[in-house]
């Protein structure tokens, strides 16, 4: 079978290195790919977020029999609905689906119509009104734009004095372009031991029928070491999340997981593909932060490492809705993913600089995000450029491990944060 994979990051180079292991997998082609995916597949220079001619590439290419759309810009903007008008195969949601990533409005009103826990909210489309809604309200709070904002539309403010400033960049000043044209505001949840950011993630298969989770990682958010600084895509990541415990998972399915599928069949947008639970562990149980319409990045770095199972035959199970009937099994273990970021991440960085790897040791996987190659030469083209990945017994083997790759990588400006797989591990 050839295939096509929609996409660029670190999360697309994982999912073409376990494609490539499946034996239906003849050749892999990506749209539009970095460095280190052309070492697996051809690389196809279209936009993909230029839906129509993603359609008509496909079109063209009649040896290209499924295609898998891995970001949320595409899936927002119906790729999978013209790829299947077209007769083509697909794995991922259609657009009304993977509206419940696109819009974090739809997706609180869908978690309280249906009873899913969540955080209190409220959303506005109007500046005034939002500002007033917050002068009355507790601290600390979360701003979320409600579109589409490469996972950096979301600030938390302190005091009054920043969630004024948070508005202002997200509703006036379009700091976030027109994800911000509403907003949601909602209560800051605290961690279970009464600390902030006791969250974790879970991937999970699902065909609208059936929903399969995936082993439970921790994704580090902020931009510097202890969890300060900006929000960026993900800093790092490690699998297994130590608090998630077959009683914690049990809960998980029973009012999160399953309602969640049931609600989206019910709203007429069944869901087939893969959906993200970005989960906090608070007083009251799990409450959902967020969802999202696909693999998460860094995440997919270190759960698809884990993966035994054919993800090929995982991904065709979803789409001819037989999830049922393929048995998914994980190694034992943990997997740890440092990013190495451009300097100035996530805010203004320069691009262009050359990049050198030294010998990396068996069983360290470095998936490219922001790189590309210039007349041979390796060098960056983004703000986050490659994830070191390492496995290991534990969390703390895996992370020594990651962390003495790290050192055989250079860059002008490389910056990273140096307690990736700390957390909750103490």
């Amino acid at each position: 079978m050839n295939i096509l994979v929609i996409g660029n990051g670190g999360r697309e180079h994982a999912i073409v290195a376990a494609l490539a292991k499946s034996p239906k997998a003849e050749k892999i082609y990506c749209m539009k790919g970095n460095a280190g995916i052309a070492e697996l597949a051809e690389l196809v220079d279209v936009d993909y977020c230029d839906i129509k001619a993603v359609g008509n590439w496909v079109d063209a290419h009649k040896d290209v029999e499924y295609t898998v759309i891995a970001p949320d810009d595409p899936l927002a903007l119906g790729l999978a609905d013209e790829l299947e008008s077209r007769g083509h195969r697909v794995f991922g949601p259609n657009k009304k689906a993977a509206e419940i990533e696109s819009s974090k409005a739809f997706a609180k009103e869908l978690m309280k119509k249906y009873g899913i826990p969540t955080a209190k909210y409220e959303t506005f489309d109007d500046y005034e009104k939002a500002l007033a809604y917050v002068e009355k309200g507790k601290f600390p709070v979360v701003l979320k734009a409600d579109g589409l904002a490469l996972g950096k539309g979301v600030l938390i403010c302190e005091d009054l004095a920043s969630a004024k400033d948070g508005l202002k960049q997200i509703m006036l000043d379009k700091a976030f372009g027109a994800a911000g044209n509403k907003v949601v505001v909602e209560e800051f949840l605290t961690g279970k031991e009464f600390t902030p950011g006791e969250e974790v993630s879970v991937l999970a298969f699902t065909d609208g029928k059936t929903i399969v989770p995936m082993i439970a990682s921790c994704d580090h958010k902020r931009a510097l070491d202890g969890d300060k600084g900006l929000n960026t895509g993900g800093m790092g990541t490690f699998t297994p999340c130590p608090f998630y415990d077959k009683e914690t998972a049990d809960e998980v399915m029973n009012k999160i997981m399953l309602p969640t599928v049931a609600a989206m069949n019910a709203e007429g947008r069944p869901f087939k593909g893969v959906l993200y639970f970005g989960l906090m562990r608070t007083p009251d149980g799990m409450k959902v932060v967020e969802y999202n319409s696909r693999f998460g990045d860094p995440e997919t770095q270190v759960v698809l490492p884990m993966l035994k199972t054919d993800l090929l035959e995982i991904f065709e199970a979803v789409t001819d809705e037989r999830l049922a009937d393929v048995k998914i099994e994980w190694e034992e273990g943990a997997c740890v993913c440092v990013v190495l970021a451009s300097g100035g991440y996530p805010v203004k960085y320069e691009k262009g600089k050359e990049i050198t790897i030294g010998d990396l040791d068996e069983g360290v996987f470095l998936y490219h995000a922001g790189t590309k190659r210039e007349n041979g030469v390796l060098k960056t083209s983004g703000g986050r450029v490659l994830g070191v990945c390492a496995k290991g017994k534990t969390v703390e083997e895996a992370r020594k491990k990651a962390y003495a790759n790290v050192q055989k990588i250079r860059f002008d400006g490389m910056h990273y944060r140096t307690d990736i797989g700390v957390k909750y591990n103490k």
